[in-house]
C-alpha cells in the first residue's frame, strides 16, 4: 500500500531529536510511522457511555477471567469510586500481533498511535474526551521496566514502557489522576462497527487517499468494516493531510456514532449489546483496575443517559511547522493547555471558542422522513397530567477554552474536510 520511497521518507522524518537540555537515557524504540489506528479508541469511547448494565456484566464475565492486564501506578480504586468522577486513558496501536491477519503485510509496530484522555465530571453529566496528537513532542516519563526518560514523540512511549508508561506519562503532562486504562487494535474498529449496523458520516467533498484504499464521493456514507478503519485511519485524504487534521475527521465519525448508539435501538436491543462489548473486551488490553465486571458495569450505568450536547471531544492545542526538535512534529501550547487542564482538575465542564479543527466542517443532520406514530381505533390521546418538577439542582459554570483549543460535542453535525 505504501511505495518503498515513501517508506523511507516516513522512517528518516520519524526519528526525534532530544530537545535542547535534555539528556536522554533508556532506548527510544521504533519512532512513528505516518499511518495510524485513530479511531479504535472512540469505538471504546462509545461501549463505556452506553452498554447496558447486565448485558455488559455478562459479557465482562464471559470474557475478561483470560484477558491481559496491565498494573499501573498505585492501587486500583474500589467500585465506590465510579459513584462521583474518575478519568480514563485509551490507547490504540496499530500492531498486527494478534490480530486476524487481514491488514496487509505490514507487521504495524508497538505504538500509541491514538492516546485519548476521557474525563467524566462527578455528576455523570459531563464527559470531556482530549485528543493527544501522536507527533506531539513531551517528555517521555521514566518507565518502571527502565525505558523513558527523554524527550520526544508521546506515541513512542508505548514501546518504550507498555500501557503504564504511556499513563504515566500523560499523567505528569495532563496533571490529571488516571486510574483506569485500556489499549485496543484494528479488529476492534472493523468488529464494532458491523455489530452497529455502521456509522453515517459526511463528506464535503470527494475523498480518494491511496495509501488508506480510501475513496468517498461527496455526500453521506454509511461506513462499517475495512470502510470505518480506513476513514479512521486516513491522513493524505483529509483536511491538510497532518495528523492534527485527522483528528478533527475522527471527531467527526465519533460524534456520529455516538448520536447513533443514542437515537437508534443499540440500546435496547440485548444482543447488540453483548456483541459491542464482547468485541471490544476480546481485543482489548485492560489496566488491572479495569478487570473487573462491577466496574465496567458502574461506568455504564452511570454514564448511558448523558445528553449528547455534554460530550465534547477536544484536542490538545498545538502547532506544526516549529524549528529544532520540533520540525515536522507538533510542539504543545502549554498556556492553552493549562486552562483545559485546570478545568477537567476542578470538575467543571468546558465550552468551546475554537473551530473545528482543520479536517472538518459544518454541515447539517441528513434528511429523515418522519411517520407519525397512529392512534388506536378506538381510543383517545393521552393528556399528560401535570407533575411536580424538581427544582434543577445549580449547576458549575463552563470555562471557555483558548480559541486555539479545536473539536465539537457529539450533538454537532460535522462533515470531513476533504484534501
Amino acid at each position: 500500500m505504501t511505495n518503498p520511497n515513501e517508506k523511507a521518507r516516513r522512517a528518516r522524518s520519524a526519528k526525534a531529536t532530544p530537545a535542547p537540555g535534555v539528556v536522554r537515557h533508556g532506548r527510544a524504540g521504533t519512532l512513528p510511522r505516518r499511518r495510524s489506528i485513530l479511531g479504535v479508541i472512540g469505538i471504546a469511547l462509545a461501549v463505556v457511555l452506553v452498554s447496558g448494565g447486565s448485558v455488559a456484566a455478562i459479557a465482562a464475565y464471559d470474557i475478561l477471567q483470560s484477558r491481559r492486564t496491565v498494573k499501573l501506578d498505585g492501587p486500583p480504586p474500589g467500585i465506590g469510586a465510579i459513584e462521583g468522577g474518575f478519568n480514563m486513558l485509551l490507547v490504540g496501536s496499530d500492531t498486527r500481533n494478534g490480530q486476524s491477519n487481514n491488514y496487509g503485510a505490514n507487521p504495524g509496530s508497538s505504538l500509541n498511535d491514538v492516546t485519548m484522555v476521557i474525563h467524566v465530571s462527578k455528576d455523570h453529566k459531563n464527559v470531556t474526551v482530549v485528543s493527544i496528537p501522536r507527533d506531539m513532542v513531551v517528555p517521555i516519563a521514566d518507565c518502571a521496566g527502565g525505558g523513558g526518560g527523554w524527550t520526544g514523540p508521546i506515541n513512542a512511549t508505548l514501546s518504550e514502557g507498555g500501557l503504564a508508561c504511556v499513563n504515566k506519562t500523560v499523567e505528569e503532562l495532563t496533571g490529571l489522576k488516571i486510574p483506569f486504562a485500556g489499549l485496543v487494535t484494528f479488529d476492534a474498529v472493523v468488529g464494532l462497527s458491523k455489530v452497529v449496523g455502521g456509522v453515517r458520516v459526511c463528506v464535503s467533498d470527494n475523498i480518494d487517499d491511496p495509501y488508506t484504499n480510501l475513496k468517498l464521493s461527496k455526500g453521506w456514507h454509511v461506513l462499517q468494516g475495512w470502510g470505518a478503519l480506513a476513514f479512521l485511519r486516513t491522513r493524505h485524504g483529509v483536511g491538510d493531510g497532518s495528523d492534527l487534521g485527522r483528528i478533527s475527521n475522527q471527531q467527526v465519525f465519533l460524534s456520529a456514532l455516538m448520536r447513533k448508539v443514542k437515537s437508534e435501538s443499540v440500546l435496547t436491543n440485548p444482543l447488540t449489546l453483548y456483541s459491542m462489548s464482547k468485541v471490544m473486551v476480546s481485543n482489548m488490553t485492560l489496566s488491572s483496575s479495569l478487570n473487573n465486571p462491577d466496574v465496567l458495569v458502574s461506568m455504564a450505568l452511570a454514564l448511558r443517559n448523558i445528553e449528547l450536547k455534554n460530550i465534547v471531544f477536544v484536542q490538545y492545542p498545538g502547532t506544526l511547522g516549529n524549528p529544532g526538535v520540533y520540525k515536522s512534529k507538533v510542539k504543545p501550547d502549554l498556556e492553552a493547555a493549562a486552562t483545559l487542564f485546570d478545568a477537567l482538575n476542578k470538575d467543571l465542564p468546558v465550552t468551546l471558542t475554537g473551530g473545528l479543527g482543520r479536517g472538518a466542517e459544518a454541515g447539517k443532520a441528513p434528511a429523515v422522513a418522519s411517520t407519525p406514530t397512529p392512534t388506536p381505533t378506538g381510543t383517545k390521546k393521552a393528556t399528560a397530567k401535570p407533575t411536580n418538577t424538581p427544582t434543577p439542582t445549580a449547576t458549575a459554570k463552563p470555562v471557555q477554552l483558548d480559541g486555539s483549543i479545536t473539536g465539537q460535542s457529539a450533538d454537532q453535525y460535522t462533515c470531513s474536510k476533504a484534501n
